[in-house]
């Protein structure tokens, strides 16, 4: 078996986050986010546990939705949706998302998709996972330009729904919704503190010395390595392609 890929790590880790759902929901463009679920699932149906309902927007196999995303706001109104991923081109520390663009609105000097249902979803959805490989100063800000949806709302706003956690190529982050803020739970193999400290734009709380991410146990990556990545591949069938070349690259160079 060859050396853990750090998207492996993190597919792992988002399988670990949700454990315990009965339905996750997972955006058209997010294909690790998917493996995780997958993997979750594939994890459970082994051990001969029922698996968490899987719903890709975009996918034929793994989408239940005949109406898009009218029938996910739908569901997630109704508390039938238990997970749900959302990523940004800005997230502060507070929890907040801006998918709109940077600068001052409406003058933004750079346009991003949208909110679309992001403000909804976030206030509804009671395991809200943010999601972005980027780790820098751009993208984990002290303050967003824009608030397309906040992490938390004020006294007397019913919320059923927010982040939970934070998740990047670098480090895992739990939010607590009392303080608010961040709590680095562990740092990813390859990183350190003080490499964290200088890649994120607000402050957060942390240990002395934080934990590591844990590495999947081989069975997993078997499982990871085999059925998901076959199943990833009916909607995601370039990242499919691409993590089984990148993986079989270290075994190459060693024969």
């Amino acid at each position: 078996m060859s050396e853990v890929h750090p998207r492996e790590i993190l597919i792992c880790t988002v399988a670990k986050l949700l454990d315990g759902v009965r339905h996750v929901a997972v955006g058209a463009s997010s294909p690790i986010p998917a493996a995780g679920a997958m993997l979750l699932r594939a994890l459970k149906q082994q051990a001969g546990e029922k698996g968490p309902r899987i719903s890709i927007l975009g996918s034929v196999e793994h989408n239940f939705f005949t109406n898009g995303s009218a029938e996910l706001f739908d569901c997630a109104g109704q508390g039938r949706i238990d997970a749900f991923f959302l990523g940004g081109g800005q997230i502060d520390g507070r929890g907040n998302v801006n998918l709109v663009g940077t600068g001052d609105y409406p003058q933004t000097q750079v346009r991003w998709p949208g909110s679309f249902g992001s403000a909804y979803l976030y206030y509804v959805v009671p395991r809200v996972i943010l999601f972005r490989e980027e780790h820098t100063p751009r993208a984990l800000v002290e303050k967003v330009d824009f608030i397309s949806t906040p992490g938390v709302s004020d006294n007397g706003v019913y919320r059923s729904g927010g982040p939970i956690a934070l998740l990047t190529s670098k480090a895992l982050f739990r939010f607590d919704k009392a303080r608010p803020g961040f709590d680095l739970q562990s740092i990813h193999p390859g990183h350190d503190l003080a490499g964290i400290k200088d890649a994120t734009g607000f402050q957060f709380a942390h240990e002395s010395q934080p934990e590591q991410t844990a590495l999947p146990d081989s069975q997993t990556l078997a499982l990871l390595r085999g059925r998901v990545y076959d199943e990833v591949a009916e909607t995601y069938p370039d990242f499919a392609a691409q993590m089984r070349r990148e993986i079989e690259r270290p075994l190459s160079h060693a024969s």
